[in-house]
């Protein structure tokens, strides 16, 4: 006998039926929500014997150190979890925030995604967690699905699958769990299952060709986790109203038989209203037992949810062996994550070991390496540091770094502002001034905390975009490359630079592209529309260009 299944055998042995049931579900943990909630879930732990947690906001130091006030009551070291597909800054202050995957589906060289990956693993490590939900691997095939979008590497299932098994790989080799969702793929619906049950009437035959395959391709290269959403699928279980997460057919039959999975099935968060609509009171657990996930996330109530399943045991709705099934895997996952020799989190040096230099430079690389040029004439390669030049950011109130650090390297310069509500009147006595400039360079921001299909900007100033296209201008898009079908008129700019998002980062590598210190490799992960299709961007190689100012890099 292996020192696995020994350990597994062991643990396995000491919990009771109840501890069994209680080792599938995994509750949600925070650390900005004060002692009284903190101590809550601490009483949760020793009473209930949950086998995990899934942390959300919060701070690092903070969350170490409940993490390991949650071990220290713990009868079987609890598996960590955290949803962070862009880095633990996703739910944590003072870290790194990687970029969007959207963002990285423009990136030509994978291995910079497996090398995040790692990043992402180590610093996992650092605070004790286990098991990351990511990546996505949804096909992002409707420019209006509210809950995928920028979250997802983009509308080509060969690029998605290739991304998402390098970042998925560099977890694993770091000894880290995955995720890869949502299964069976939610990339075109236009419907949030937060708020309710997405129905996607496909035929199975445009499933296995489109949705199914990158987790096929990713189940064969050993992926660990796969989470499954809420999603009605008439084609794959004609059940009315049955979300796929509680559908054997979906997570039995196909998941675990079809595409022969034999990692943790887990569920999206069960408190989302796409699963607990139609299933309420406790009943939606139950059926995603019986249909065969192995972790059941984020309960509405998980006491009350372990109780109907003991009960449902009982009535015969639910077999012991099921229980069984999944305790044993979730203990697998435990001992090759190394909770079988479990140690507290060291929190000296934390916070500095989260921000380490080679992490950061990384992430400004991977920002480097994904910025499009979709089109450019010659002003690009022509831009004169010494011409007068308008350098306007647009959707803002202040200054934006980008401005700031191109005009220190084009001196003879003027800076521009417009806000997203700005006036017709402002932006006409604006349009005038500029005129008067031989060079213009245009930023259109969005400053929204994640980087929607649309534009929130007023019409007078999508209006006043177009007009500022007609210039001689190059046009910098910090915003999501949806944005754009939304901008008539910008493809009249004499270029086009898309960055994904608007960040520091984005702004820091546009400003070497302008001023001919870094080529642009980056492709479109996803078509626009009739102008800007998947695979478009130019391989920009710059000329080297005067630089009056001083660098502020």
């Amino acid at each position: 006998m292996s020192g696995k299944d020994r350990w597994v055998d062991s643990v396995f042995k000491k919990l009771n039926k109840k501890e069994k049931i209680a080792q599938m579900f995994f509750i949600r943990a925070h650390t900005d929500k004060g002692k009284a909630y903190e101590d809550s879930i601490q009483t949760l732990i020793h009473n209930s014997r949950v086998g995990g947690l899934v942390f959300f906001q919060g701070g690092p130091i903070r969350q170490a150190v409940l993490t390991n006030s949650y071990q220290s009551v713990s009868l079987v070291p609890l598996l960590v979890a955290m949803d962070a597909e862009w880095g633990i800054s996703m739910r944590l202050d003072s870290t790194i925030q990687y970029p969007y995957q959207m963002t990285l589906g423009a990136i030509q060289n994978n291995d910079l995604i497996y090398q995040m990956g790692k990043e992402i693993g180590k610093e996992f490590k650092m605070l004790g967690m286990h098991l990351n939900f990511a990546p996505v691997v949804d096909i992002n095939n409707n420019p209006d699905n509210p809950v995928i979008g920028y979250r997802s590497f983009g509308d080509n299932k060969y690029n998605v699958t290739a991304k998402g098994l390098a970042y998925m790989r560099g977890l694993q080799d770091q000894g880290i769990l995955v995720s890869i969702k949502h299964f069976p793929g939610h990339g075109d619906t236009n419907v949030d299952s937060h708020q309710a049950l997405p129905v996607l009437n496909f035929t199975k035959e445009r499933l296995d060709s489109l949705e199914l395959y990158p987790f096929r391709e990713l189940i064969k290269q050993g992926a660990s986790g796969v989470m499954i959403a809420h999603m009605n699928i008439p084609a794959l279980d004609p059940t009315k109203n049955l979300p796929s997460t509680l559908s054997q057919p979906i997570v039995t039959s196909l998941l675990k038989g079809e595409l022969g999975f034999k990692g943790l099935a887990i569920t999206d968060a069960m408190e989302m209203k796409g699963v607990v609509k139609f299933f309420p009171d406790g009943e939606a657990d139950v059926r995603a037992v019986i249909a065969g996930n192995d972790i059941i996330e984020l309960s509405e109530n998980t006491k009350r949810a372990i109780k109907l399943v003991k009960k449902a045991i009982k009535t015969g709705r639910i077999t012991r062996e099921r229980i069984n099934q999944s305790v044993k895997k979730i203990l697998e996952a435990k001992y090759w994550a190394g909770l079988n020799n479990y140690h507290p989190i060291d929190t000296t040096n934390l916070l500095r070991d989260l921000n380490l230099a080679e992490a950061l430079s990384l992430n400004q690389h991977l920002t480097d390496a994904s910025i499009t040029v979709l089109h450019s004439d010659s002003l690009l390669k022509a831009l004169d540091p010494k011409k007068r030049t308008a350098i306007i950011s647009l959707g803002v109130t202040e200054l934006t770094n980008f401005q700031k650090d191109l005009k220190l390297k084009i001196p003879n310069s003027m800076l521009f502002l417009m806000s997203k509500i700005g006036s017709a009147t402002d932006m006409n006595a604006m349009l005038k001034e500029v005129k008067k400039y031989d060079q213009v360079i245009m930023a259109i921001h969005d400053y929204r905390k994640r980087p929607q299909s649309s534009l929130d900007y007023n019409t007078p100033l999508k209006i006043f975009i177009a007009e500022l296209a007609q210039l001689n201008t190059i046009t910098c898009v910090f915003a999501n490359p949806y944005t754009i079908a939304g901008i008539p008129g910008i493809e009249n700019s004499k270029s086009v630079l898309v960055t994904y998002q608007n960040n520091d980062e984005a702004q820091r590598s546009v400003v070497k592209i302008l001023t001919g210190q870094m080529p642009a490799m980056g492709k479109l992960p996803v078509t626009i529309n009739s102008f800007y299709k998947f695979g478009d961007g130019l391989d920009y190689f710059p000329e080297p260009k005067p630089v009056l100012g001083k660098t502020s890099y």
